[in-house]
């Protein structure tokens, strides 16, 4: 087993020197520092983070030309789609994550923006498989979730108008909570509903078996860890916003923030070990999210409409049942009331006379 794996080690120096040859040979000499960077950064070492330098070289794109910047986020998505190897797609990934973190605005563009003619997603790996070792076989669960993950980063930035986690677009916490007291409701859920799917996403990390304690697990958890104090921190300003406006939430919205917040409680278990800092913040951004979840539920007018819904519900079925006997019941039928939050199931399966529906 020992001589398998110096073998295939081998074997993944040698594709290493082989691709910075021909990329020597083909590449234009304008991008040729760019490529050799990039194959320098995502080796197919399993036991190696990217190096810092070659990071630096590829950030540093970014105060170039925008096409430069384009060229660089071309070859990582390529490099990344064509790859067969766990580790090489990690580090991919890894290098996107700091260009989202730490990257210009030029490359961050055009990153949010890839593929510019639209199409396809180059960031949905959730086919990839690499099935070489057990290591890499784990790897490979780290390279589906991560993906998805900084899929969700990008889409959660779209709706807050920066990109979360960014050192370049850090926002003022007196900007960020005047601007989050100017939204509308709709929009408030909308952004609160996306911080929620994000962190939803970071819980649902793959457990480490073979891959515990790999440096490329612990720098991807090392960068996550900080992404998700950054969207705890979004979520405790939109709390603390939606706090002062519970007297003028209506029935739909409340339901729809609860489904929010009781899914962020379903994440707190699975989270309390990503992060070791700022602990006293987070428990306490916690403790707000139960507050202000316990205050909708128990207050009076939530109660009297979610009885009012529960009555109604009873009485159509009561209805249904007298006119067609042991009729099956669809729980999507057209007549059926539907909330923005596909979350609130229970509220989804009542089915309502074509005059009540509230599609």
């Amino acid at each position: 087993m020992g001589r398998v794996n110096v073998f295939r080690d081998l074997i993944g120096i040698i594709k290493d020197k082989a691709s910075q040859s021909k990329a020597a040979l083909i590449s234009n000499p304008r991008t040729l520092s760019l490529h050799l960077a990039l194959l320098r950064a995502t080796t197919h070492d399993p036991f190696s983070p990217p190096d810092p330098t070659h990071l630096a070289t590829l950030l540093s794109v970014g105060h170039c030309s925008r096409a430069t910047a384009s060229t660089a986020v071309d070859a990582i998505m390529d490099r990344l789609q064509t790859t067969r190897d766990a580790a090489v797609a990690i580090k991919c990934l890894i290098t996107v994550h700091h260009i989202i973190k730490r990257g210009s605005f030029i490359l961050q563009d055009q990153l949010s923006v890839y593929p510019s003619t639209g199409g396809r997603n180059y960031l949905k790996l959730s086919n990839f498989r690499d099935d070489t070792t057990p290591l890499k076989w784990e790897l490979s669960s780290w390279v589906r979730w991560y993906a998805l993950y900084l899929e969700n980063l990008l889409s959660t930035s779209r709706i807050l108008g920066f990109f979360l986690c960014s050192t370049s677009s850090s926002v003022d916490k007196d900007t960020e909570e005047d601007k989050v007291s100017s939204l509308i409701n709709t929009e408030l859920l909308k952004e609160i509903s996306s911080l929620g799917n994000l962190i939803e996403q970071i819980a649902k990390k793959p457990d480490s078996l073979n891959s515990n304690g790999n440096v490329l697990v612990d720098a991807i958890l090392g960068l996550v860890g900080e992404d998700y104090l950054s969207s705890i921190n979004e979520v405790s300003i939109r709390v603390s916003e939606f706090k002062e406006r519970l007297d003028c939430l209506g029935f739909v919205d409340s339901v729809e923030l609860v489904c929010v917040l009781r899914s962020l409680e379903e994440c707190k278990e699975r989270l309390s070990a990503l992060s070791q800092r700022k602990k006293v913040m987070i428990e306490s951004v916690w403790g707000s999210i139960n507050e202000v979840k316990d205050q909708i539920g128990n207050s009076k007018a939530y109660k009297e409409d979610e009885g009012r819904l529960l009555m109604m519900g009873r009485r159509n079925k009561v209805s249904e049942s007298a006119r067609f006997g042991e009729r099956v019941v669809m729980k999507h039928s057209g007549n059926s009331v539907k909330f923005s939050s596909g979350r609130f199931l229970s509220f989804n399966e009542f089915s309502f006379p074509a005059y009540a529906s509230m599609e």
